[in-house]
């Protein structure tokens, strides 16, 4: 079976990717960040000092995208990377005050998204709630 490009749901989802960017972007710009970055910031946010290993996984990114992100962050003062004392192996992530004041620039933005999706928050949650499963079930 062959199914036209708009009844696929792989299009679907890469189309509505590049849309939700083009949201961010703006927001984005105005903080001086790229989407990846405001990524890592916000999983930091949620809880400081991360190992490299840790952040990466949750906001999937491998440790070839992710070292120069973090260095990048680093330079611009937002975080420190530092050796952890008892296993030199493992790179700990900490906010600067600086990276942890960016938490309120940055806070208007999920209410932007929101706003722009034009769903209400309990459409919205149950939408994410469906891709996160389908993302599941396809990495099974």
């Amino acid at each position: 079976m062959t199914l036209a490009l708009p009844d696929m749901i792989c299009f679907a989802l890469y189309s509505a990717t590049h849309a939700m960017q083009h949201v961010y972007k703006p927001l984005l710009d105005d903080l001086g960040l790229t989407y990846p970055q405001y990524l890592v910031l916000t999983a930091l946010w949620q809880q400081d000092k991360q190992s490299v290993g840790a952040l990466g996984r949750q906001v999937q990114l491998e440790s070839n995208t992710l070292t120069p992100l973090l260095k990048r962050l680093e330079e611009r003062g937002l975080v420190t990377r530092t050796r952890d004392a008892q296993d030199e192996r493992q790179v700990n992530i900490t906010l600067t005050d600086t990276g942890r004041q960016m938490k309120a620039a940055a806070a208007h933005i999920p209410a932007c998204v929101l706003e722009k999706s034009g769903l209400a928050l309990e459409d919205l949650t149950r939408l994410r709630d469906q891709i996160t499963a389908l993302r599941d079930q396809l990495r099974s």
